[in-house]
């Protein structure tokens, strides 16, 4: 199969300030779910809930988040990007003051439910109206972008979050994400023009959606994409979950040195996210994803280990910084492969992908609190079991060799593990 990246028709270029706004519509993940970690053992405390309970919480943020993109991706290749988004950031705003609000974990629960929905559709719209303005080489920098953006706002939300925790509780907390929304949905409504023409879009109900969805779903690169991702997305998400109450109770960290650990790690997220973007775009997509499973497996097994033999904090660290790492390795490939070929139903193959993150995600995070808060074996055994699925996925639907024509360049990138040759 051949995964073109040649351009569409009448699309919409992106200048800087539409650039600039896709890359930040792609902080609702990270920001919704990294701001209040920091606060998370003080959450728990205050509300009298046991640890797993609380960390449902996060999970029903990640399945909103599913649910959320899988609603407005086909909404919005039907109906154009612009409308989707400006209702979606909206509810956004509402809803964290909401969650701010909330008496018992349970109706957090349920708050954090339906401000992930609401986020998920500025992730969505991002990658799908990426598809929309870029071709070719650019494509694939963009994802790179996506997943440099995405590190930082991991970096910025649990810094945030632990200078925040120092002046306000949870509450509060929340209430700054709804500023947060606010002022996105202002740039948007002024910055965020139409980018699928009406020309461009799909008609129909519920039956062309399902029939798209068949489309995606007999691509066997679209479906190793997709449930690559969503597996090191799990390991991902457990680390997310877990990783606040290991650092801080088993090894003793302040909210402060937890949110500076994570920022660590985060940054390895940016640095490997872009070299990622990169390396799919001179190297080889397929390639660049198999580094990725390999140090994301690394990271996995250190955990592991630490779990097995109590390893000291710096092995502890170093593998959190590893798994991290390998999960923005295996970001842009996976997104390149998942979506390049589908220019008129971007919003539904962005849709399943981005899912396929945080429904896996949700599955995996509240694994890691069966043992309760004092035990890093559970983190082991839900990262390493997650890379370990995903690496079987590759092996299974992404073994054939693709070609993937970057159509604005003189260059043709293999997915095999050979250099960009010239045509």
């Amino acid at each position: 199969m051949t995964v073109s990246l040649a351009p569409a028709v009448d699309r919409v270029r992106a200048g800087r300030w539409l650039a600039t706004l896709l890359l930040v519509l792609t902080v609702f993940g990270p920001i919704s779910m990294d701001l209040y970690l920091p606060a998370l053992p003080a959450l728990t405390t205050e509300l009298g809930a046991a640890t797993s309970l609380a960390q449902l919480t996060v999970t029903a943020c990640l399945i909103g988040l599913a649910g959320g993109q899988l609603i407005a991706g086909p909404l919005s290749d039907r109906y154009g990007r612009r409308m989707p988004l400006l209702i979606g950031v909206t509810a956004y705003v509402i809803v964290s003051a909401l969650c701010a609000a909330s008496p018992t974990v349970e109706i957090l629960i349920v708050a954090r439910l339906v401000q992930g929905l609401a986020g998920g559709v500025g992730i969505v719209i991002a990658q799908a109206a990426g598809r929309d303005v870029y071709d070719g080489g650019r494509l694939i920098r963009f994802y790179g972008r996506l997943t440099v953006i995405g590190g930082f706002a991991a970096i910025v939300g649990p810094l945030l979050g632990g200078v925040l925790s120092t002046l306000m509780d949870w509450r509060g907390l929340f209430l700054v994400l709804a500023g947060i929304g606010a002022a996105i949905l202002a740039w948007a409504a002024f910055g965020f023009p139409e980018t699928l023409p009406a020309t461009e879009r799909t008609t129909g109900g519920f039956a062309r959606v399902g029939a798209d969805m068949r489309i995606l779903f007999s691509d066997r690169r679209f479906v190793g994409a997709v449930l690559a991702q969503g597996f090191v997305y799990a390991a991902l998400f457990a680390y997310l979950s877990g990783a606040t109450y290991v650092l801080q109770g088993v090894y003793g960290l302040s909210p402060q040195q937890y949110a500076l650990a994570f920022g660590l790690n985060s940054a390895g997220f940016m640095v490997f996210g872009y070299l990622a973007g990169r390396s799919s775009e001179r190297w080889s997509v397929i390639g660049t994803l198999v580094i990725g499973l390999i140090v994301a497996g690394a990271g996995a097994a250190g955990l592991l280990a630490s779990g097995l033999t109590h390893l000291p904090l710096i092995v502890v660290i170093l593998s959190l910084l590893l798994l991290v790492s390998g999960t923005a390795i295996t970001s842009p490939p996976s997104t390149t492969l998942a979506l390049s070929d589908y220019p008129q139903i971007a919003g539904t193959a962005s849709s399943l992908l981005g899912a396929a993150r945080f429904a896996f995600g949700g599955i995996a995070a509240p694994l890691v609190g069966v043992a309760g808060a004092l035990s890093i074996l559970p983190l082991g055994l839900v990262t390493t079991t997650s890379i370990v699925l995903a690496a079987i996925a590759g092996v299974i639907f992404l073994a054939r060799r693709t070609a993937v024509t970057v159509a604005d360049t003189s260059h043709t990138l293999t997915t095999e593990g050979t250099p960009l040759c010239v045509e």
